[in-house]
């Protein structure tokens, strides 16, 4: 089994802000929209690539997501090469996707907490939500809804999450980096 998670902040108050763009790559890959509540995450069991699949959004905000991810592997036995993670980043423009086998945070608190509760061997994926224009402090900015002018570009980045995910799961990091770090 492979965990795919994705990070966000829980509730119809954040649902459409760009701090959430892990959540709505997980809702891309949901095949309804009936969830499981169990280890403070949001689950729901889908096949990707003939591959079983638990997807996750988990509830317990942002900074603490490692929380419910290492509880999710746990009671599932998966190993952190079985994980991927969906996040936004705000060092990338809106639209594109970056795909990492491992490494670092870089500066985004949900992966912080994970690599603080797994550490840093597993897949993630960063979705651009834009760079904070200047005058805006950061959490402001993360926490803003996406506007009118970038809605087209998260929603084409969020089109090919399906995509990308059957790519990763049958041919690996590699090549889905080739085919879709932009």
């Amino acid at each position: 089994m492979h965990i795919i998670v994705g990070l966000g902040n829980p509730g119809p108050k954040y649902a459409n802000m760009r701090h959430n763009l892990g959540f709505m790559a997980i809702d891309s890959l949901a095949e309804n929209s009936v969830w499981k509540s169990e280890c403070k995450a949001e689950t729901q069991k889908t096949q990707i690539a003939g591959k079983d699949i638990l997807l996750a959004k988990p509830q317990t905000f942002m900074n603490l997501s490692g929380e419910s991810v290492q509880a999710l592997m746990t009671f599932y036995k998966v190993k952190p090469e079985n994980l991927l993670v969906f996040s936004d980043d705000i060092n990338l423009a809106c639209g594109k996707m970056r795909i990492r086998p491992n490494g670092s945070a870089g500066g985004q608190n949900g992966l912080k907490n994970i690599i603080e509760h797994i550490g840093q061997n597993f897949a993630r994926v960063r979705i651009g939500a834009g760079q904070c224009p200047p005058n805006w402090e950061l959490i402001n900015w993360v926490l803003s809804p996406i506007n009118k002018d970038d809605k087209p570009l998260c929603d084409e980045a969020i089109g090919k999450v399906k995509n990308l995910c059957e790519v990763y799961l049958t041919k690996g990091v590699e090549m889905t980096q080739n085919l879709f770090n932009g």
